[in-house]
């Protein structure tokens, strides 16, 4: 691992961005690796994309956070019309078209996301579903009835849990109008695990509100692991997701699933165990989260417990990712 430095973005400290391209390229050129990816959208492909192939043969973009839809759209089109965010956004596409002319192959994770990149043009856009450890995402074990009794502070009521960055995008402003809304008709206790930015804003929201409890960044995947099986189910609110991983470990630990009904989080779903709601809508979510503790919970459990078989592995996309790199290898380049 070679680590470049770089300035902290103003919203988030945690993320910093690449500008040094001297020393990226020299990192590369000492390197000389069999496939360079591509992640980052901004200044890390626009330095990446001026190597030299001979420095590195085979090149990707592996696609895992839509930059446009996700934080440029939604604030235009609450200023402008539909038209003019369209034309607005457009340059931004056509970058994101160069980048994908520029490499072997570019890699998404969910099927709305393929879709998207062909529907603007991108070129060679492959789908490979993120995998989940699934040696610490499973159904072997049972239901850690002390954690649960933990979670809900010795109370008898249902056990909501969201989980994923605390930042805009994940839309945790939705998550507790639907929240407030199904509490009003029935009692839970909803915790919500994760960290970033926004932490201040939901530890308020949380000193106000009776069912609601923050957690923290769960460092333990085990633990973690635990907690989505101790849950009666997972909420999601974000409509952006490119993947939805924390959803993939939750399904994958037989947890039923609201989700909205767009992105990756939608793609999460599964017949039986998962309730899907229109995106946004905190009254639709509210109803989604009522029809879940409506259920009865030895019939959801089961449904649940079966669907988390078909969450793929890590190593099936590790081993899906290392083929396409050896056909590049051997193939043209473009």
């Amino acid at each position: 691992m070679v680590r470049l430095a770089g300035p902290s973005t103003p919203y988030d400290p945690t993320y910093h961005l690449l500008t040094a391209p001297r020393a990226l390229r020299k990192a590369i050129e000492a390197e000389r690796p069999d496939v360079l990816e591509l992640h980052s959208p901004y200044l890390a492909s626009f330095f990446g994309m001026r190597v030299p192939r001979e420095f590195a043969k085979v090149r990707t973009f592996v696609w895992h956070a839509d930059f446009i839809d996700t934080y440029l759209r939604p604030a235009l089109e609450k200023r402008v019309s539909r038209a003019f965010t369209d034309r607005a956004v457009e340059p931004l596409w056509a970058w994101v078209r160069s980048i994908s002319r520029s490499v072997n192959g570019t890699f998404v994770a969910s099927r709305s996301q393929k879709a998207k990149l062909l529907d603007h043009g991108c070129e060679r856009v492959i789908l490979v579903p993120f995998g989940v450890d699934r040696e610490v995402f499973h159904t072997r074990v049972s239901r850690d009835d002390n954690l649960r009794n933990e979670l809900l502070e010795g109370r008898r009521e249902p056990l909501l849990i969201a989980v994923g960055r605390f930042a805009v995008e994940k839309r945790w402003d939705v998550l507790i109008d639907i929240a407030e809304r199904a509490y009003a008709q029935k009692p839970f206790t909803l915790w919500l695990f994760g960290d970033g930015p926004e932490r201040p804003l939901l530890e308020a929201a949380a000193k106000r509100l009776p069912f609601l409890r923050v957690g923290g960044f769960e460092k333990s995947r085990e633990r973690l692991a635990a907690i989505y099986r101790a849950a009666d189910g997972i909420v999601h609110a974000c409509p952006y997701e490119t993947f939805g991983l924390g959803l993939a470990e939750a399904v994958a630990c037989g947890a039923p699933i609201v989700v909205p009904d767009e992105g990756g989080a939608f793609e999460q779903a599964r017949e039986g165990s998962s309730f899907t709601y229109r995106s946004l809508d905190a009254a639709a979510g509210a109803r989604a989260v009522l029809e879940l503790l409506d259920e009865p919970a030895r019939e959801l459990r089961s449904y649940a417990v079966d669907n988390a078989a078909d969450v793929p592995g890590f190593d099936t996309y590790m081993r899906r990712m290392l083929a396409y790199y050896e056909d590049f290898a051997r193939g043209p380049k473009p």
